[in-house]
């Protein structure tokens, strides 16, 4: 069954905790432990090993919290790139894999975007009733290469399968699920920077490489939304074959050249049919709102994770989960 677990990007309990355990927010998704975990014992160790991120899951367990997801990686781009050093970066997240299992972390949320990470162009554009929303519009990048480029795509397909052949059998053997998001924007080339996953046939591409089960997506309805005129079929079609490790809930308006950011009440796409599609092919995964609206009044520490703004869209998403699992 779909399981809400909400991201906590704040490196210590807050207000905005206590309102999701209030609201019956058990699972969490979190960020890897940069220096905010500093009651550790005194040891040089990254945040992705052992220590770090067992002291984080505790704090988020008292929080009253269980940690299900990791959404951050260890330096990537090495691999991703196939540099120099790309051994040492898989090495690092084989470990990452390991301790994330010996600590119950089930889920590794990551992508295959080098150089350039999601990305918008505006991040204030007025939305319903003058709340501030995300946005992209590829235009405005059309003159801004990024450091690197260019970088062709059948590298990155290259890169891609050398690292699922060698990590999906760790991951697997770890008890921990691989959950690739799509590309943000599903667009190719972004800043002279090709992307890969941005389609529904890439993900059968990455899933013939390695068949294990512990090789999944990340189904972000966003992204997902822009690539199909049927986002509800999408879902049943990887939900079915047991590939939806981890959801991230929202909903855009657009094309993949240029969109913003919606309400999850008022896109174009029909939610309570998403819903519907996961329950009907008994999606067993976590699932987080995404990029919501700024109220007037509200506060967000990042781009698309207001406080008054979120709290909207899970009560949302809890009466969709009630009419259709009732």
């Amino acid at each position: 069954m779909l399981r809400l677990a909400e991201i906590l990007l704040e490196p210590r309990p807050t207000e905005a905790w206590a309102q999701l355990r209030q609201l019956g927010v058990e699972e969490a998704t979190g960020v890897l432990p940069r220096g905010f975990v500093d009651w550790r014992a005194h040891a040089p160790e990254q945040p992705w090993e052992f220590g770090p991120l067992a002291l984080y899951r505790q704090q988020v367990e008292d929080a009253g919290f269980r940690l299900t997801v990791l959404e951050d990686n260890p330096p990537l781009d090495r691999l991703r790139l196939g540099l120099p050093g790309r051994e040492e970066e898989l090495e690092t997240v084989l470990g990452l894999f390991r301790t994330m299992g010996r600590l119950g972390i089930e889920v590794w949320c990551y992508n295959w975007m080098p150089v350039v990470s999601w990305s918008r162009t505006s991040v204030a554009l007025p939305g319903r009733g003058g709340a501030e929303v995300t946005g992209f519009d590829a235009a405005l990048w059309a003159d801004a290469p990024a450091p690197g480029a260019p970088v062709a795509e059948e590298l990155l397909w290259e890169t891609l399968a050398w690292f699922l052949e060698r990590a999906v059998p760790v991951a697997e053997e770890a008890g921990v699920k691989l959950a690739l998001h799509p590309d943000d924007p599903p667009l190719s080339p972004v800043r002279g920077i090709g992307r890969i996953i941005r389609s529904l046939d890439a993900y059968d591409r990455v899933f013939d490489i390695q068949p294990s089960s512990a090789n999944g997506m990340t189904m972000c309805q966003g992204n997902v939304a822009l690539l199909t005129d049927d986002l509800p079929a999408a879902i049943r079609r990887f939900g079915d074959a047991g590939r939806i490790h981890f959801v991230h809930f929202r909903d855009v308006r657009g094309t993949p050249e240029r969109f913003v950011e919606t309400f999850v009440d008022e896109g174009p796409t029909d939610m309570a049919a998403c819903i519907r599609a996961y329950v009907e092919a008994g999606v067993d995964a976590p699932l987080r709102t995404d990029h919501s609206p700024v109220l007037t009044g509200d506060t967000s520490l990042v781009p698309g994770y207001p406080t008054l703004g979120r709290l909207h869209a899970i009560g949302y998403v809890q009466g969709l989960l009630a009419a259709c699992q009732s």
